[in-house]
């Protein structure tokens, strides 16, 4: 016998569910963060693995500890390349202020023509935002050296849970199914390899997305003659990752570092390029390369965005869209969340009562159609 509840009742469960899985991410993010991490970069990571085990005839912990190795070796990498960039910024410091100075100098006289404003009270008001940036720079150092130690704290704990989640993946997989009933045992199944496909597609998708924009703005940036090309090129790829906000950080930074290195000419020049590169992105390299592998609507991303950066922070936000896409896959295959699967999608097919709209749109249809042709009679008379 099918119970039924009111409509207040479903209301307020869904809300007291969703306020408490939103306290629980904020108290448990410290674990949670590392553990989605590595459960992405695990399923990424299994193709290789099944590769060494059944051709190489590795054995499973073997396989996955090399599999684990390669991916940190591969993000270690890119950290070692952005830092010797960094370290070629660092060491032309005095230049890069030198010439800051000389730019700075040249805006105060342009705002004193322009404005009326006198250098005076311009420097005053710069003198006394420096010494309240000062009186807070203990903070902002330790701040800083806090999210040094966090970095390397999240990268450790996501190549142990990545190593883990590869060694124990079938006795996760026997612990999914045995937690279900023998009659939703082909549902487990199913969200379980639709989720695998997804990842990996996206995923692949999305290092492809980010090498080809580094390649896109390298090429316009050594065009443009821009200094630390390199850097800011990889910057921008890696950036490029965060939906909608990534690519204005990527666009202001560059813009900075052309500023005080070669001149507000070069910086209309990368403005262009950027929006360009953007524009080529959003239309061509994300529809063929990302956006067929997740179908998730903007309004749900955005919505995703927001939340995902005030439980997470920035990894909340690397990790809305990935997220999203296992909670659609989920919400498509479990009877009463379907619904909320179609919310998230993109398709006009509604998959609950899907006969009654059809029925629906079939007769409005079919009354529109009538009135056109009773128009048409008329006016032939």
């Amino acid at each position: 016998m099918n119970q039924t509840y009111p409509f207040y009742l479903k209301l307020s469960s869904i809300l007291i569910s969703i306020v408490i899985l939103g306290f629980l991410a904020i108290i448990g993010q410290q674990i949670l963060i590392p553990m989605v991490l590595g459960l992405l970069i695990a399923i990424l990571l299994m193709p290789l693995c099944r590769f060494m085990e059944n051709k190489l005839r590795f054995p499973r912990g073997l396989s996955s500890i090399l599999a684990s190795v390669f991916a940190l070796a591969v993000i270690g990498a890119i950290i070692y390349l952005m830092s010797v960039e960094v370290a070629k910024l660092a060491n032309d410091w005095p230049q890069f202020q030198k010439q800051f100075i000389q730019l700075t100098d040249n805006l105060q006289s342009w705002i004193s023509r322009t404005f009326g404003v006198r250098r005076h009270e311009q420097l005053t008001y710069l003198n006394d935002t420096l010494k309240k940036s000062i009186s807070t720079g203990t903070a902002i150092l330790e701040k800083t050296l806090t999210s040094v130690g966090y970095v390397l704290m999240l990268t450790g704990f996501t190549f142990l849970f990545s190593l883990f989640f590869l060694l124990y993946r079938t006795h996760l997989l026997k612990f999914l199914v045995a937690s279900f009933t023998e009659t939703h045992h082909k549902t487990v199944f199913d969200i379980v390899e639709n989720i695998q496909f997804m990842v990996k597609k996206y995923l692949v998708g999305l290092f492809l997305q980010m090498i080809i924009v580094t390649i896109l703005s390298f090429i316009a940036y050594t065009i443009i003659g821009v200094k630390y090309n390199f850097m800011l090129a990889i910057l921008t790829g890696i950036l490029n990752i965060l939906p909608y906000i990534g690519i204005f950080t990527a666009l202001l930074i560059g813009a900075l570092i052309t500023f005080a290195t070669s001149g507000i000419s070069h910086v209309l020049f990368i403005v262009i390029a950027i929006v360009v590169i953007h524009a080529i992105d959003g239309n061509i390299i994300m529809p063929r390369v990302v956006g067929s592998k997740v179908k998730i609507n903007s309004l749900i991303v955005i919505i995703g965005l927001v939340i995902g950066e005030m439980l997470w922070g920035i990894a909340g936000m690397l990790l809305t869209i990935p997220v999203l896409a296992i909670m659609k896959i989920i919400f498509d295959r479990v009877e009463g969340l379907q619904s909320w699967g179609f919310l998230m999608g993109e398709d006009d097919e509604v998959p609950v009562f899907k006969t009654i709209f059809d029925k629906y749109f079939l007769v409005k249809k079919a009354k529109v159609d009538k009135i056109i042709a009773d128009s048409e009679n008329e006016t032939k008379e």
